[in-house]
């Protein structure tokens, strides 16, 4: 068995500054930590009980496959402080027929970002 103690996803992207921008100003993640020196830097943010490593350059497109789940207290609350910084959404707050209310950014490179409320009386908060 193996023993994961901790976890982060890393992206490449094509342009870390840019890249930076978005998860550090726009989405306003918390920095846990840095290394490295200049543009090429790595940043790696705090994303609830995981980290999301922006580090290295992409020789090529998003492909797609890379999709990240965030749950929030208030996805209205997030929608409009989003929307407020300028962050394109690509389809506002829906409440889901699972009960979730789900709203999609995407990153500079295109990386789809789930952004999710769970709501109180959803099954995921209870426990049998």
């Amino acid at each position: 068995m193996v023993q994961v103690l901790s976890s982060r996803v890393l992206v490449r992207p094509a342009d870390p500054e840019r890249s930076r921008a978005f998860y550090g100003g726009a989405l306003g993640l918390q920095i846990y930590r840095e290394f490295g020196t200049g543009p090429e830097r790595g940043t790696v943010y705090f994303l609830g009980g995981g980290f999301l490593e922006v580090s290295g350059r992409s020789a090529g497109p998003a492909t797609g496959t890379l999709q990240l789940w965030l749950q929030v207290a208030d996805v209205g609350a997030a929608h409009a402080e989003l929307s407020a910084r300028g962050v394109e959404v690509l389809r506002p707050p829906v409440t889901e027929p699972w009960g979730l209310i789900e709203m999609w950014i995407a990153d500079p490179d295109g990386h789809r970002i789930v952004l999710i409320e769970v709501p109180a009386d959803h099954p995921l908060r209870h426990r049998p």
